[in-house]
Formats: C-alpha cells, sequence, structure tokens
C-alpha cells in the first residue's frame, strides 16, 4: 500500500495519471540539445551529431520519473537538408512509453540566418505493468495491464543565426488512447513548446546566453524555464536556470577533444514542491563530427 500511496502522490504531482493524458519525456538539457523538443533542429549545425542522454528525476523516490534517450542527426544535400534517429524511453511508476521514430529537416537560407521546417514521425509503445501494485481490487479496469503500439508524427520550425535560436514546435500531434477496460482511455495530448536563446558576446572569452523555454498543454497550467548561462573561452558552459520558480537548477558543460561534449545538470525543488529532498540528475554526452566535405569545421555554441 506504501509503495501505491507513493506512487499516486508522484503521479499528481507531475500531471501524468494512468488513466489520463501522459506528458512528453522532461527534460533540462534542451538547451545543449534542441532536437529532443523540435525536429526541426534536426542538422541544424551542417555537421554530424551522436548524442546519449539520461535523465534520473527526484533520486530516491518510490517509482520516481527516468528518461533515456539517444540518437543521432546530420545535414545533407549541401546542409540544405537534415536526417535524424531518435529512440527514447521514458518510465514513471509502473508505466513506460517507448519511442523510435525519424527526423526530417529542410532549410531555407535567409539574409542573416536560417529558417527550418522539421518533421518526424514514428512509433510509441505505451505500456502499464501493474503487477508489483498492492491494489484492494485486484480485478479493477483501472489498474489492468495494457501494451499498445501507436503512430505519432511531430513538426517544428527554427530560425538560428550566430546569436539567436528561436524555436516552435508539437513534437507529438496526434492525441493518442487505448482499450482499457472497455472505454477508450487518453494516454497522450499535444504539447505546444516556444523556445529562444541569445548569445551576448562580452569579451574574446567570455560570452552570455540567456534562453526562455514554454510549454503548454491542455488541462495543465503554462510552464516555463528561464536559464542564464556563461560561456568561457568556447569549450566551459556554468549556468543555472528555473522551472516555474518550483525547481532551480546549475548546469555543467565541456567540450573538448574538438568532437565531444559533456553536460551535467543538478536539480532540486523548492520548498513549493512535492518533496525538498529527493534532487534530480540529468546527464548527456554527445560526440560532434565533420562527416562530409560540405560540414561546417568547428563546434557550434547553439
Amino acid at each position: 500500500m506504501k509503495r501505491l500511496l507513493l506512487l499516486f502522490g508522484l503521479v499528481m504531482a507531475l500531471g501524468r495519471q494512468t488513466v489520463s493524458a501522459q506528458q512528453d519525456p522532461l527534460y533540462s538539457l534542451y538547451l545543449t540539445n534542441p532536437i529532443t523538443i523540435n525536429p526541426a533542429y534536426t542538422g541544424v549545425n551542417d555537421r554530424f551529431i551522436g548524442y546519449v542522454n539520461s535523465r534520473l528525476q527526484w533520486a530516491g523516490f518510490d517509482g520516481n520519473p527516468k528518461t533515456h534517450a539517444f540518437g543521432a542527426h546530420t545535414s545533407v544535400r549541401n546542409n540544405r537538408m537534415g536526417l535524424g534517429v531518435q529512440f527514447v524511453q521514458d518510465n514513471i511508476g509502473e508505466n513506460s512509453n517507448t519511442a523510435f521514430g525519424f527526423s526530417y529537416a529542410y532549410r531555407l537560407p535567409l539574409k542573416e540566418g536560417t529558417l527550418s521546417f522539421g518533421m518526424q514521425a514514428g512509433m510509441i509503445n505505451y505500456k502499464s505493468n501493474n503487477g508489483d501494485l498492492l491494489i484492494r481490487q485486484p480485478n479493477d479496469p483501472a489498474f489492468a495491464n495494457f501494451s499498445e503500439v501507436k503512430f505519432n508524427a511531430g513538426a517544428g520550425f527554427l530560425y538560428k543565426n550566430e546569436r539567436t535560436m528561436i524555436g516552435i514546435s508539437v513534437p507529438r500531434l496526434i492525441n493518442n488512447a487505448v482499450r482499457l477496460g472497455g472505454q477508450d482511455i487518453s494516454v497522450y495530448e499535444q504539447h505546444y513548446y516556444v523556445f529562444t536563446s541569445r548569445l551576448f558576446y562580452i569579451n574574446e572569452n567570455l560570452s552570455f546566453k540567456p534562453a526562455v523555454l514554454a510549454k503548454a498543454v491542455k488541462g495543465s497550467p503554462l510552464s516555463a524555464d528561464v536559464n542564464l548561462n556563461f560561456l568561457i573561452q568556447n569549450k566551459f558552459t556554468i549556468g543555472a536556470y528555473t522551472r516555474n520558480l518550483n525547481a532551480y537548477g546549475v548546469l555543467a558543460q565541456l567540450d573538448f577533444l574538438q568532437a565531444y561534449r559533456m553536460a551535467y545538470i543538478f536539480e532540486v525543488p523548492s520548498g513549493k514542491a512535492l518533496e525538498t529532498r529527493f534532487t534530480t540528475h540529468e546527464i548527456m554526452l554527445s560526440i560532434n563530427l565533420a562527416l562530409f566535405d560540405f560540414h561546417d569545421r568547428s563546434m557550434s555554441n547553439f
């Protein structure tokens, strides 16, 4: 029963429920790897990028969310197009969403930047295994096991130049439902993202990069992240951010060996959150290469 109560409290706090619409995977390193929220970022840096991303939210909480993602994307056709592939597994309690898909982006050169339109499509396995839960009524249809595979697709726009990035996206356009207990149960609602970041050069060794991300989904209040980051010698990044003034985090990022990037975020909830003693950790490792003759030879800060 204790496990069930803990899981119920966690689900309610996150706005994810077994029998109602679930959220997109939550990321804090989207500033380092925007493709996780916008397919228009596919190949936008004119290089090949491969990445592994892992997030452990509220470490130590029974049934806490865990998200693992890996993928790759690159520009093709003389940097006019981008192709990518992603795999994501998002777990919370007894529920798991496993997604696999491809992304494509087409870029229009502008006078001072590029405008990219991106799409992604793939399959998502929505799965619930409630066998470990202590349920008062074992045959309660609300806690029945299910596993269904659904198609989904997403789209986004992205404007980018050397100092500015602005994006609008809906990573998954289709509201999915599963059949449970003789009725259709919603397992996903559309999420809308608006993202902007700006790079300010302070001197040759120091830059300032603030960013804002707003996220909206039906039935939940608007969510907003504010990031404040400093780039040192174009190799080190340190910063801080807040999500809705309910959680606060610090970021550290290192570019090394002219091709690799490692980023880490440590996040703590405030007194307004469910519990202040549970911390969140997210880490990403990526490789950034110029594979083709038309690829850019230098790593980008966006």
